[in-house]
């Protein structure tokens, strides 16, 4: 029987190093999550956000599917043409 993928998740992450590297990647995951949908609700492709942002459409499919590593100027065309705030902060870690 297939396990679905919540359950498969749910399972892995009592997992403490996959818990640990999961929530590591918790900030990309909400990035790309927020250029997706925003990109979708205004109804534009990939090919769409790289126009208006100046690049090629598999900049942004590299972006959207976590491969990328874009740069602060790169995430702020994308902000701009979405019409959204860019927001970038550093936070000190707590020492256990």
């Amino acid at each position: 029987m297939a396990k679905s993928f919540k359950s498969f998740k749910q399972q892995a992450l009592t997992k403490p190093g996959v818990k640990r590297e999961y929530e590591a990647l918790a900030p990309e995951f909400a990035l790309v999550e927020t250029i997706i949908r925003q990109r979708m609700k205004r109804g534009w492709s990939q090919a769409d956000l790289a126009s208006a942002i100046g690049t090629r459409q598999p900049v942004i499919s590299r972006l959207e599917r976590g491969e990328g590593n874009p740069s602060l100027k790169t995430l702020k065309r994308i902000a701009e043409a979405l019409n959204l705030s860019l927001a970038v902060s550093m936070k000190e870690q707590k020492v256990m």
